[in-house]
This record gives C-alpha cells, structure tokens and sequence, in this order.
C-alpha cells in the first residue's frame, strides 16, 4: 500500500469492533467550575495497564473533550473498572450531547477518592486512583499516562462489563 492511500473509516472502525475491551469509568472533580466545583465523568474502553513499576496506566480521551480539559489542568482522577451490573452507568456517561455532569452522578453510589478527590463508584469491580505524569496528542485524541497512586478490588462479585461489536456485552 503506498503513502497516498488511506484505510477508509468505515472499515478500521469495523476492524477494531472486533477487539473486546474492559470498560472504566474515568472520573476527576473540576474544583475551578462554581463555589465547590463539580465531577466530571466518562465512559472508556481505551484504557490499559502500561507498566508495573513504576504502575502507569493509559486512558485514551478525545482531544477538546471536557474530560480531555480538565485533565490538562487537573492531575489527579480515578478509575472505576464497572461489572456487568453496572451496564446502565457506562450508557449514561457515554451519550453524545448529554445532561450536565451534577445530574448524571445524581443517583449512582460513589465515594470521594481519598487522593484524587474523584467520584469512585461503589461496587466497582476494580479501583485506580491516579496521577496524571504524561499526555500524548494522537490523532483527534490525548493519551493520558497516569502513575496508580492507589489500587482497591472492593467487588469480588460479578463479572467484567465488556465492550465488543459496538454493544456492551457480558463474560459467560
């Protein structure tokens, strides 16, 4: 294939369909937005363990997004690895075009994350509290490096909600 021809977009984003991932829960507090700030959330399937010592991982958010914002002047988020019940939360903070960050954390159990100040969601399968140490343009996204400040598996009940062929899918 010479440099001038392109993959078409239809095709590369059929392709990567087929890879099954995890899906996380990024959350970070905008302490700057109104008298005491608000939590900002978002749904992730690009997110991956980079390194074990020092422990780094890597989310994947899309450039100019408001998460992408936040994280450029805000170091510290968390990360919540959703179970399968948690279905419904990865759908809420996935929409395009969606409801104020206050109201979608409305009526979903969290706690504040004892070092990033994050929402962490409760029955979680998984829990990563995080330091932002490198952001990386890609493409329309920023890969954002975080080094693990703390990590908890407090849910040793239910399975891993998955992410394949565009639908959000169960291990049996």
């Amino acid at each position: 294939m010479g440099l001038s021809e392109t993959v078409d977009l239809d095709d590369f984003r059929a392709a990567m369909s087929r890879l099954a991932a995890g899906v996380v829960l990024i959350t970070a507090h905008d302490s700057e937005d109104e008298p005491r700030g608000e939590d900002v959330g978002m749904t992730a399937t690009a997110f991956l363990s980079v390194s074990l010592e020092p422990p780094l991982v890597m989310v994947s958010v899309r450039e100019g997004s408001r998460m992408d914002d936040l994280l450029e002047r805000q170091p510290r988020w968390a990360a919540s690895i959703l179970s399968e019940s948690q279905r419904h939360i990865a759908g809420r903070f996935a929409m395009r075009g969606r409801i104020s960050d206050r109201l979608l954390f409305e009526d979903i159990s969290y706690y504040r994350g004892e070092h990033s100040g994050a929402p962490v969601l409760g029955g979680a399968l998984a829990i990563l509290e995080c330091e932002t140490q490198q952001r990386v343009p890609a493409g329309d996204h920023t890969l954002v490096v975080g080094r693990v400040l703390t990590a908890r598996t407090p849910s040793a009940d239910g399975g891993p909600l998955t992410y394949f062929r565009g639908r959000y899918r169960y291990l049996r």
